[in-house]
């Protein structure tokens, strides 16, 4: 008998997601980043191992200051700037090659920056789900004293065995390191989401117990014929109230969820299995193959069929 998923298990289980270690950046003031738009189907992430940074608002706001500890998650994949904060023109970095890594440094004499630079890689159908529901910039705050929760602890020991993978060249290093990347998606999702004031998005619905039942729900037995009322009866409110609070949350309805988890598994059997249109459709929760390929064309940009062929 098959062990229960939680809902994360669960969304990492229809939208796969493969961690990558590109770079181990050793900066001394001033320096600067200027990173590119990330390539469909992949998003960004920064770790700071030691000294301090400031991540550009690319709105023109504030910029974010990140600390030793701190884990940035670029779910939009938009160009980005890191810098040092002093104002000055930055030294220029150059690249070395070692067994397994990448260490970009720079001749800067001030303060000493050490992190980490890489990327989830996922299929850009499943970077779709998870860049509607994640926030466009997740930062979390892993070694922060008011932090110091079991899963803070965790994120932290993690990054302090990433660092000492990418000091050496131990056998099965990359293997290792790209490994722990992947391990460190899913990681901060679980501590972004026990945060007291956890992001908008999936994670501020899963941060709210009151809405859990329909989180589970949604992602474990999608194909059933779901109903707002049948929602809210699960988490012991009226309709009312569950639409309101679900769309506070998530940002979304539970119906733009249930559509996107539908779509998702959707595009996975079509890609991996030999099964009809039909049966995919009734797997998903769709009476008619009919609606079913007009969600799916309208969702996907493409026929099922199309989409098939092109997996």
């Amino acid at each position: 008998m098959s062990a229960p998923l939680d809902w994360l298990s669960r969304l990492l289980e229809i939208t796969p997601v493969r961690g990558q270690l590109d770079l181990r950046c050793m900066y001394g003031a001033p320096w600067r980043i200027d990173q590119s738009e990330s390539a469909p189907g992949e998003i960004p992430y920064h770790a700071v191992l030691g000294g301090s940074a400031m991540l550009e608002d690319p709105a023109g706001g504030k910029p974010r200051p990140l600390k030793a500890g701190d884990i940035v998650l670029l779910a939009d994949g938009d160009a980005h700037t890191l810098h040092d904060g002093g104002g000055k023109r930055a030294r220029p970095a150059r690249e070395r090659a070692v067994a397994n890594l990448v260490w970009s440094e720079n001749s800067g004499t001030g303060a000493r920056l050490d992190m980490l630079c890489g990327r989830f890689v996922l299929d850009p159908a499943h970077a779709r789900l998870l860049r509607g529901y994640l926030p466009a910039r997740l930062i979390a705050h892993s070694a922060h004293s008011e932090s110091a929760t079991d899963t803070g602890l965790h994120l932290s020991n993690l990054l302090a065995l990433m660092r000492v993978e990418t000091s050496g060249d131990s056998l099965g290093g990359r293997a290792m390191l790209n490994a722990l990347s992947t391990a460190l998606f899913a990681l901060t999702l679980r501590f972004a989401s026990e945060a007291q004031e956890a992001p908008e998005g999936l994670l501020a619905l899963a941060g709210y117990p009151r809405l859990a039942p329909a989180l589970e729900a949604l992602f474990h037995n999608p194909g059933h014929a779901w109903t707002l009322p049948a929602l809210a009866q699960l988490c012991n409110m009226s309709r009312a109230t569950f639409v309101r609070l679900f769309q506070e949350k998530l940002g979304r309805s539970a119906s733009d969820l249930l559509t996107d988890v539908r779509m998702t598994m959707a595009a996975n059997e079509l890609r991996t299995s030999s099964a009809s249109t039909g049966a995919i459709a009734e797997l998903v929760g769709y009476q008619s193959e009919a609606a079913f390929q007009r969600a799916f064309k309208l969702h996907m940009g493409m026929t099922p069929a199309s989409w098939r062929r092109g997996a």
